[in-house]
C-alpha cells in the first residue's frame, strides 16, 4: 500500500467519514496518516536540539502491519513488549537493531528469542538480569530502572510508583552491580518509564536527573531511554504535555550529562499515544434510543470489546452525532451492546441521537483496536487508514470463522 511518502492530506471531516461508514460498514476504526505523520515530526522537531535523538514508536499503541510498516518508513524505530510484537516489526521491515524489547514478567525463554532476533533488549527484574548474564554475556542490554515516581493520568497507567511491577528498583543498583560483576555482561543503556498520559514535566525532569545519577557510574552506555507518557488532549481546551518547556529543559540537562560523562550517547523516547490517538475515529451507529425514568440511552452496535478505556481507565473520548450536525444538543448516556455495563459516555451534551444515526468517537487511534476482543462472541471490527488522499482497508471485519478458526471440535 505504501509507496513513497508524499502524504496528500485530505481533511477528515463529517462527510467523508459517514462516506466511510456506508463504504466499509460499522462499527469501523479510520486512521489519518497525515496526523500520525504530523505528530511523528513534532516529536522529532521538539528535541531537535538533541544531537543523537532516536523515537522509537510504542507499537503496544495500536501494532496494525500498515501503521508499522509507515512509520518505518519516517525513519522511526520501535518499542515493542512481547515477542510477538518484535516479530511484527520485523515483518514491517524494521531493522533488529532498532526495536527494543522491553519485556515484563516474561520467561528467560522469551527473551533468548529476543536474542536471536537480534534485537535490543531492556531487562526490568534481578532473577532475569542473572539468568541472562549467564546464558549469553556477551549479548550487551539496556536495563529499565523503576524511579519510584508516581506518574499518570490513572493509577492503571502510573507504572514508576515503589510498588511496580515495572523495573528494578534503584535501591537495587548495588545488587544489580554486583550481578553485572558475577556475570560480565555488559550493559548499553538505562530505561525508564513512569506512567501515561502525564502533564507534568517535573515527572519526566525528576525521572531524568535518576537516571542520570545511575548511569554516570557505568561506562561505554550507548543510550538512556526516557521512555514516553505525553499526554494529549481529549477536548478542545484539555490539558497537555508541553514539549516546548519539556525539550528545553531536557536538552540542557542531557547535554551537560554527556559533557560529565565524557561522549555524547543517544537519548531515546517511545511515544505511543501521542503519535496515533488524535489520528484515530472510531463509528459506530445507533440501534435503539432507550428512555428510562431519568435517563436516555443510545445504544449502538459495539461495547467495550471493541473500544475498552471509558470503561477500564474512565477515560473520557469525545462523542459527536456526524448524521445530524443541525439538530439541538440532548443529553444521553451512549452504550453499547455487550451484556455489562459498558459505557462510552455518561449524560453526554450530544447533538440530537435518533436510531440510524452514525457516532464518531474521537482519540481512538491508541489503545482501542489493540485491546479489543471477542467478549460475547461478538466480531472485532474492520480498520481502515487514510494515505495519499485515499482510504484502504487494512483490517478486515471478522466472520464466524474466525471465532471457529482455533476450536478443535471434539464431537461430544
Amino acid at each position: 500500500m505504501i509507496h513513497g511518502l508524499e502524504n496528500k492530506s485530505v481533511p477528515v471531516h463529517r462527510e467523508y467519514l459517514i462516506k466511510l461508514a456506508k463504504k466499509y460498514g460499522t462499527p469501523l476504526y479510520v486512521y489519518d496518516s497525515c496526523k500520525i505523520r504530523k505528530q511523528y515530526l513534532k516529536m522529532k522537531n521538539a528535541f531537535s536540539g538533541i544531537k543523537n535523538l532516536i523515537i522509537n514508536y510504542a507499537c503496544k499503541a495500536n501494532t496494525n502491519l500498515n501503521i508499522l510498516k509507515f512509520l518505518q518508513k519516517l525513519g522511526s524505530g520501535l518499542d515493542t513488549v512481547s515477542i510477538q510484537e518484535v516479530e511484527l516489526g520485523l515483518k514491517a521491515g524494521f531493522n533488529p537493531r532498532k526495536i527494543i524489547f522491553t519485556p515484563n514478567c516474561v520467561s528467560i525463554q522469551e527473551i533468548k528469542q529476543a536474542v536471536e532476533f537480534g534485537v535490543r533488549i531492556n531487562l526490568d527484574n534481578l532473577s532475569i538480569l542473572e539468568q541472562f548474564g549467564e546464558y549469553n554475556p556477551d549479548y550487551a542490554i539496556g536495563i529499565r530502572i523503576n524511579p519510584h515516581i508516581m506518574a499518570g493520568g490513572n493509577s492503571k497507567i502510573s507504572v514508576g510508583h515503589i510498588d511496580s511491577k515495572f523495573g528494578i528498583s534503584y535501591y537495587q543498583i548495588p545488587h544489580m552491580k554486583r550481578i553485572l560483576k558475577n556475570t560480565g555482561l555488559k550493559i548499553e543503556g538505562f530505561h525508564m518509564h513512569t506512567g501515561s498520559d502525564i502533564s507534568d514535566i517535573q515527572a519526566f525532569l525528576l525521572g531524568s536527573q535518576v537516571l542520570f545519577q545511575i548511569a554516570i557510574d557505568f561506562p561505554n552506555l550507548d543510550y538512556i531511554d526516557f521512555g514516553s507518557g505525553f499526554r494529549v488532549p481529549y477536548t478542545k481546551n484539555d490539558v497537555k504535555t508541553d514539549l516546548t518547556s519539556l525539550s528545553s529543559s531536557i536538552t540542557e540537562k542531557f547535554e551537560d550529562f554527556c559533557k560529565n560523562y565524557g561522549s555524547q550517547i543517544t537519548l531515546i523516547f517511545e511515544p505511543g499515544k501521542f503519535i496515533v490517538s488524535e489520528s484515530g475515529y472510531f463509528l459506530v451507529s445507533v440501534n435503539v434510543i432507550k428512555h428510562t425514568i431519568s435517563t436516555v440511552f443510545a445504544g449502538v452496535d459495539s461495547g467495550f470489546n471493541h473500544f475498552l478505556r471509558p470503561m477500564f481507565y474512565d477515560a473520557y473520548h469525545c462523542i459527536e452525532n456526524i448524521s445530524n450536525p443541525n439538530g439541538r444538543f440532548r443529553f444521553y448516556t451512549v452504550v453499547g451492546y455487550i451484556c455489562e455495563s459498558d459505557t462510552f459516555g455518561l449524560n453526554r451534551k450530544v447533538k440530537e441521537i435518533r436510531e440510524g444515526d452514525i457516532l464518531c468517537i474521537k482519540n481512538a487511534g491508541a489503545y482501542c483496536f489493540s485491546m479489543s476482543s471477542n467478549y460475547n462472541s461478538r466480531y472485532r471490527p474492520s480498520e481502515v487508514m487514510i494515505f495519499n488522499g485515499k482510504d484502504f482497508l487494512i483490517r478486515k471485519r471478522e466472520t464466524m470463522q474466525d471465532l471457529l478458526r482455533n476450536i478443535v471440535d471434539i464431537h461430544i
